[in-house]
């Protein structure tokens, strides 16, 4: 029996540095077992996962190291503020 591509697991990434680009871009995204191994990746990276399933199936409709387009700014941004809120929690407090 074959998988329901409309089932499968779907994955994307992005990466964005506020000092050298004007907006985050897709830079991995897949579904089954490519979504699988971007998500093992981003584990073993101590990169903080936020699951929505509307803005993937966005976000895996843009090519390769796209820029987002202005209309998934707002979405976008609340994942950047997760992950950041994540990472925060996670850093080492450093006391002198």
């Amino acid at each position: 029996m074959k998988d329901n591509p409309n089932l499968l697991k779907k994955a994307a990434a992005l990466k964005y540095i506020h000092t050298e680009d004007r907006a985050p871009k897709v830079i991995a995204k897949g579904r089954g077992a490519v979504a699988e191994k971007i998500v093992n990746i981003a584990k073993k990276s101590g990169i903080p996962l936020k699951e929505d399933r509307d803005l993937v199936e966005i976000l895996s409709a843009l090519d390769l190291y796209q820029e987002i387009p202005p209309e998934l700014y707002r979405a976008v941004v609340e994942v950047l503020k997760f992950v950041y809120t994540i990472s925060k929690k996670n850093m080492p407090i450093v006391k002198t």
